[in-house]
Formats: C-alpha cells, structure tokens, sequence
C-alpha cells in the first residue's frame, strides 16, 4: 500500500515519537523511508542592518553538518532493522519544502508527530502539522506527542 514514506523531523525527541509506528509501516510494506530535515533560512542582521556573511556561511555549514549527522544517525537505526532509508537535507519555509519533497519524491504517506521542537502541548497539534494538513494531497500519518517524549 505505501512505497515511499516520507517523515520531517526537526532534530527533537518529541518529532521522532513517530519513528516507532514508521518501522512497523516499512517493514508491513517493504517500504522506503524518507527522513527529511528542514533548516529555514537565518538572516543575521548587525546594529547597521549589514549581513556578515562570513558569520552566516560559518553558521549554515556547521548547521548542515549537525543535520546531516542526525538524519545519518536515524538513518542506520532504520537500516539495522532492514527498512531502506534515505535522508534530505532541503532548506526554506518548513511546510513548503515538506510538501514540494513529498511531490520530488513520490511519497504516498507522510508520518509526522503532531508537535516539534517549538510546540506547545496546550493545541491539538502544531503550525507544521496543521500546514501539512491543510496542504497535502496524499495520506497523513500525524501522532500525538508530548512534552515527555
């Protein structure tokens, strides 16, 4: 039923809550799993509103680094227990590049937790799961996840 399975996750514990129910998903379907990680852009701005460019490069190249290292890190989790996985690393507005690399990528399924890193438990789900819901034409997977997780 599903062959690719594309999960965004933002580098937190409460994002990853739904890599357990992915796991039983690609292995019932032999599926191929997709971990995505989106960086928005980072505009730092001195006092005389000039970018130093040279702060910038340094900080998005060490960001990249970091997530690279943790999507590679999920990656051979994924991998240990036989299920294909690939990882992207894409930049931009989180729910566009959610939804334009589920559409690059043929995914069928998107499995995301209902918060992240910045969500709050007091809403149902948060500003990215309610943006992929709003926008996505294929099937969603959303967990609930909490503070403890």
């Amino acid at each position: 039923m599903y062959r690719t399975i594309l999960i965004p996750l933002d580098g937190s514990k409460r994002a990853e809550a739904i890599l357990d129910h992915v796991e039983n998903l690609g292995k019932i379907h032999d599926a191929k799993v997709i971990l995505l990680k989106v960086e928005e852009e980072i505009l730092y701005l001195d006092r005389d509103e000039v970018i130093d460019m040279d702060k910038y490069q340094e900080d998005l190249q060490k960001r990249k680094k970091l997530s690279g290292a943790y999507l590679e890190t999920l990656q051979a989790r994924l991998r240990e227990k036989d299920i294909q996985a690939q990882t992207r690393l894409v930049y931009g507005p989180v729910v566009k590049a959610i939804l334009a690399t589920a559409a690059e990528t043929g995914a069928d399924l998107i499995a995301l937790a209902s918060h992240g890193i910045g969500g709050s438990t007091r809403a149902s789900y948060g500003s990215v799961a309610a943006g992929v819901l709003q926008g996505a034409d294929i099937p969603i997977l959303l967990i609930r996840s909490d503070n403890d997780q």
